[in-house]
């Protein structure tokens, strides 16, 4: 686990999960000046780092114990467009941890207007590249977090 300080650059952790802000730069974007779909993508592995990251569990650290989160699955419905200079709402939000897995909710928003829906599962992987049980350290925080309403 990581004990660093928690820093403005991650974001913050909400009420039942986390909110990182993001600016769309030119190269997110494709010939028409829009967010190229799978430019949306990487701000929803940032959101889920930086939660992570909020919540103590470096990827650096992991990975030195041999594991490292992998995507098993994703949904993501695209709502709406985004646009170079706009100014996005990444949240994430626990909806289950499992022995290896970790149910996220995840949202990419500008202002009041959703742009993007995703449920992400992910799973804690060894060396070997198959699940592993999540350490209880990983669970606790990440149901801890789930839970927590301010």
């Amino acid at each position: 686990m990581n004990a660093a300080a928690p820093h403005a650059l991650s974001g913050r952790l909400t009420p039942g999960g986390h909110e990182l802000t993001q600016r769309v730069y030119f190269e997110d974007t494709d010939f028409s000046g829009r967010v190229y779909h799978a430019r949306y993508l990487h701000f929803l592995e940032r959101g889920r780092s930086d939660y992570l990251r909020l919540l103590g569990i470096g990827h650096r650290e992991l990975g030195a114990d041999g594991h490292a989160f992998a995507v098993r699955r994703l949904e993501i419905e695209f709502l709406r467009p985004a646009s170079i200079d706009d100014v996005l709402t990444i949240a994430s939000r626990v909806l289950s941890v499992g022995g290896a897995r970790i149910v996220l909710a995840q949202d990419i928003g500008r202002g009041s207007d959703k742009l993007v829906e995703a449920v992400v599962t992910v799973a804690l992987v060894g060396k070997a590249g198959r699940a592993v049980r999540l350490p209880v350290q990983i669970r606790d925080a990440f149901r801890t977090s789930a839970t927590t309403r301010n």
